[in-house]
């Protein structure tokens, strides 16, 4: 179920204070020998060596040229349980107890790349931490499409784009101009590595994955003295859920508190996804939710008749159907009287393009691989899951689902291509080594999670609303902000705002949250102009959150 919902399609320290971001410490490569496991806190490796290899730059961002600082290299985690003082890394010790008496014996090298703008005090300098999702994918998506200074240019129609040479240009879009970045590979993904016994179970799950991110955060707060700066962490898809449990820990659990979460196309409650939903008969809110981002998609594609010039206006009136006549259409199930599910079905087919004998036989409930097959049917064509901008030949005619995704294979070669000649030319990192785009996690993934205050795990799909509500109750001045696209059909934009508000926290609380939606998909950052959008967006969030004071004379 995990695998249709999301995509498969990411030493020593400084000293505190005012020490600048755009001095590193000193790489932990650099060192004449591995760190002592027994000491070195929290990059020991016993398994794996940490990396670091620095490079210079500059982006110019909204006519700012900004120079910077790029680390690309790993830092070194372990799963929950291990002591670092119990470790023992003695030359000759047999790997099988290298870890050290009672230690867990996996341990992850996270692959990392840090921006630091040259000359930015840490104490003033905002820093994000941003990953992708999957699980298992790396963050070459936000890194060469989103945010870091250089980006892919890919087709913003709706087309495959044209295989290489691709180009790879400034990207004016950077969120150089008010933050440091962080992009975080998860373990075993993209140039991230994890080894030793068990350890797919050790770092592949629900929760072994948020605490792995919050090892990996802290331990990079500590290498390079950023413990004083204003902090932040943007995911994107699985990467919302994994920042729900992530910020749950980091505040409640090591008391690290954070000026804000940026929530990319988000998903909190899986039972919510229209994707599956039909194996779970008797539970149709997936349905409604997923309703507007159908009618985005048919007005997108001028299937709506009588369609109304402004797409905002159009999805309001069918917020409105889906949460009031639709929804009590499909709570009525078997006592729906046959006229008034002819009447219910007839503003179905209007709203979302689709023929009215297919969405009676749907029986009003048609899930998102369905949507994706009978929309453009009658041309031969599939609709993107990710994007509904996109479309490709179907694979299988007589298929009732989607068999692919026409977004991700419109624009992921040009990814892994530009994020290959990037780091290995660019940045200097990967000689010797395989980067993988993303893992199959799904064999071994543990999508069991205890919610915050609960005695046991209950057996459900997985839903970590209570977490970030407790980080929202646990820190009040917390600020949220949810993005989201509205032809995005793999984390519909009505699901996440829904999510947002049944959060089992205060009414007041609610004001801590805020919203931005764009005419893109999944990705919103592959259409140009949301691209922009999205930058000032977060921009402006941080800009409003980082309890920066102004220094006389500025």
């Amino acid at each position: 179920m995990l695998r249709k919902v999301l995509l498969a399609g990411a030493g020593l320290s400084l000293a505190a204070g005012m020490a600048l971001a755009a001095e590193p410490a000193t790489p932990p490569a650099a060192a004449s020998k591995k760190p002592d496991a027994a000491t070195a806190e929290p990059n020991a490796g016993v398994l794996f060596t940490p990396e670091a290899v620095g490079s210079d730059g500059s982006v110019n961002v909204g006519g700012q040229n900004i120079d910077y600082h790029a680390v690309a290299g790993t830092i070194v985690v372990h799963p929950r349980g291990w002591d670092d003082a119990a470790a023992k890394d003695k030359a000759g010790l047999e790997t099988k107890d290298a870890a050290g008496p009672g230690n867990p014996q996996a341990e992850a090298s996270m692959f990392y790349v840090a921006y630091f703008k040259k000359g930015a005090p840490a104490a003033d300098r905002p820093i994000t931490f941003i990953y992708n999702g999957g699980p298992g994918s790396s963050t070459m998506w936000l890194h060469m499409g989103a945010f870091g200074p250089r980006r892919v240019v890919t087709a913003d129609n709706g087309d495959h784009t044209p295989a290489a040479p691709y180009s790879v240009i400034n990207n004016a879009y950077s969120l150089m101009d008010v933050s440091d970045m962080v992009f975080i590979d998860a373990p075993g993904a993209g140039f991230s590595r994890i080894a030793g016994k068990d350890k797919e179970k050790a770092f592949w799950g629900v929760d072994a994955d948020a605490y792995a991110f919050s090892q990996f955060i802290t331990g990079f707060l500590s290498q390079y003295g950023r413990w004083n700066s204003p902090k932040y962490l943007f995911g994107e898809s699985y990467g919302t859920p994994r920042s729900a449990v992530l910020i749950n820990n980091l505040e409640t659990g090591q008391s690290v508190d954070f000026n804000g979460v940026i929530l990319l196309s988000q998903i909190l409650n899986f039972s919510l996804s229209v994707d599956g939903i039909e194996n779970n008969p008797g539970s149709d809110q997936g349905y409604i939710t997923a309703l507007p981002t159908y009618a985005a998609t048919a007005w997108y594609r001028k299937l709506v008749p009588n369609r109304p010039a402004e797409l905002k206006t159009f999805l309001k009136e069918v917020e409105t159907f889906a949460t009031t006549d639709y929804a009590t259409a499909l709570q009525a199930g078997a006592e729906l009287a046959p006229a008034r599910k002819q009447e219910v079905a007839q503003k179905l087919a209007t709203y979302t393009g689709l023929p009215l004998d297919y969405v009676l036989r749907a029986d009003l409930r048609i899930t998102g691989g369905m949507f994706e097959k009978a929309l453009q049917a009658k041309d031969g064509l599939t609709t993107g899951r990710l994007d509904t901008r996109f479309s490709g030949p179907d694979m299988d005619p007589l298929s009732k689902e989607a068999d692919y995704d026409p977004q991700a294979a419109a624009l992921s070669s040009a990814y892994v291509t530009a994020f290959n000649d990037y780091a290995r030319r660019t940045l200097g990192y990967g000689a010797g080594k395989t980067f993988k785009p993303s893992v199959n996690v799904f064999r071994f993934w543990d999508n069991n999670h205890q919610p915050p205050g609960a005695n046991f795990t209950p057996r459900a799909m997985l839903n970590v609303m209570p977490d970030l509500a407790s980080a929202m109750k646990y820190n009040p001045s917390l600020k949220v902000l949810l993005l989201g696209g509205y032809y995005d059909l793999a984390t519909p934009y009505f699901q996440g705002w829904y999510e947002m508000k049944h959060l089992p926290m205060p009414d007041s609380l609610q004001a801590n949250i805020s919203y931005s939606y764009y005419e893109s998909g999944h990705m919103v950052y592959a259409h140009e102009a949301s691209m922009k959008a999205l930058h000032d967006d977060v921009a402006a969030f941080i800009a409003k959150t980082n309890n920066v004071k102004p220094k006389a004379g500025r």
